[in-house]
């Protein structure tokens, strides 16, 4: 650490001592998007910052029961290290815990000081970077469902939905919503710096939306790893369980991850605009969308990582399951919303709310570079309902075919690096492979009495 840097931490950390912080949380994303991390006391932030903080490398490769998948430089390599150096300019103060401030670690390679492949904040910068090559920088706006659920002892799972009232889709106040959780939360995050902009509850029972405003890709990527975290902290301190699992239960529907996504130059200006175009979108914008159309399927990895995110999708769903786009219709797998000038973007909707935001956010980006250097149009767009198989091909139906399409796509595994894609290939399958051998209730309830 220079003596600049250390002057400098040392003034910020007698800065945080006169605000009462005398604890930093330092977090970073593991491969599901979850959030790992360390409380250090205030004095040690100095040694944090200049050397970093030690984790096994292996926390990439665990699942969230502590299952660990044999990839290459975790248990079989002796489960080396990898240091997590605190982001100053991500510290903020933790509103519902005194004393203590949150900031996001930078993860690197002690032997060569380069991010590790896993880490899903430096693959986004990665694509980040080659945008930014080409004089743009991306525009992200998440749209993020969770739904709260109530401890219930009498439940298989332990768990009730929270005030299960049907019929509030799009409602606010204390029918929808009887103790006020959307309220709190919402004043939490906005005083955490999340710069939520609304939410209101959602189709299902004890479902909520919030919205996050639109900033460039790795903030917006930040924001959303940490809207996630907090959500289900807030709801841990009130003895709830806020869940972003895709289709939580069998008689409702699921949680979606939408991503509002443009691109603007060097001056600011939105380059998807073209008023005088097809559709009032630019070249740049049609290819864009016609490379995440054309990589639909690999996204959905990415997008849909888990083997419940398939249990969400379906002709009798709202959640789009064909590969398709269209003008402001919420049935496409791309939305183009109806605002164009500085507010003309495209709506990713293939996304659910398991799906890590760094993750989901570089796949749909590196997509969409991809479009932009293949230089093809999209197909025209879907109108109505559009649920007719032959007008566009299915998305994945399951996980093992969504990793298949993953790997089979040349051009989006080396937009994402290799090393990246199988490392979270191994992940995947592994987690697979241990549904495949579960027995389910559904077995047990479908075969064990007439069989």
């Amino acid at each position: 650490m220079s003596a600049e840097t250390a002057d400098r931490v040392h003034r910020r950390t007698e800065a945080l001592a006169a605000e009462g912080i005398d604890v930093i949380r330092v977090a970073y994303p593991d491969m599901m998007g979850s959030d790992r991390g360390r409380d250090i006391l205030l004095h040690h932030l100095p040694h944090a910052v200049g050397h970093g903080l030690a984790f096994s490398r292996a926390v990439y490769h665990t699942a969230a029961l502590g299952d660990h998948s044999y990839i290459p430089g975790g248990l079989e390599a002796g489960m080396p290290d990898f240091l997590v150096r605190p982001d100053l300019t991500t510290l903020v103060p933790l509103p519902w815990e005194p004393g203590v401030a949150w900031c996001i670690g930078d993860v690197r390679d002690p032997a060569t000081g380069l991010p590790v492949p896993e880490s899903p904040r430096d693959l986004l910068r990665q694509v980040i970077g080659r945008l930014l090559d080409a004089d743009l920088t991306a525009v992200v706006g998440p749209e993020l469902e969770y739904v709260l659920l109530d401890p219930d002892p009498d439940s298989p799972v332990g768990w009730r939905r929270h005030a299960p009232a049907p019929g509030h889709v799009y409602t606010t106040g204390r029918e929808g919503d009887p103790d006020g959780h959307l309220l709190r939360t919402l004043r939490a995050l906005h005083a955490l710096g999340l710069d939520v902009s609304g939410g209101n509850r959602e189709f299902d029972s004890g479902q909520f939306e919030i919205n996050l405003s639109h900033s460039e890709a790795l903030d917006a990527a930040d924001r959303a790893f940490r809207f996630k975290a907090a959500v289900k902290e807030l709801a841990h301190a009130e003895g709830r369980l806020a869940t972003f699992m895709a289709k939580p239960f069998n008689d409702g529907g699921g949680s979606g991850f939408h991503v509002h996504l443009s691109l603007v130059d060097v001056d600011g200006r939105n380059v998807f605009d073209a008023p005088r175009e097809p559709y009032g979108l630019s070249a740049l914008a049609r290819h864009a969308l016609a490379g995440v159309l054309a990589h639909a399927p690999a996204l959905s990895a990415l997008l849909n990582p888990t083997v419940n995110s398939y249990k969400r999708f379906g002709p009798d769903t709202t959640a789009p399951w064909l590969v398709n786009w269209g003008l402001d219709n919420r049935n496409a797998l791309v939305r183009v919303p109806p605002e164009r000038g500085g507010a003309a973007r495209l709506e990713a909707r293939l996304g659910d709310a398991t799906a890590n935001p760094y993750l989901a956010i570089a796949g749909l980006l590196a997509a969409a570079h991809l479009g932009i250097a293949a230089a093809e149009e999209p197909p025209a767009p879907m109108t109505g309902e559009g649920r007719d198989r032959g007008t566009a091909t299915p998305l994945p139906t399951g996980l093992g075919q969504a990793l298949d399409a993953l790997e089979g796509d040349d051009q989006l595994t080396d937009a994402l690096g290799k090393p990246f894609v199988d490392a979270f290939l191994t992940f995947k399958r592994d987690e697979l492979a241990r549904f495949q051998r579960y027995v389910t209730d559904w077995e047990f309830r479908e075969y064990a009495r007439l069989i």
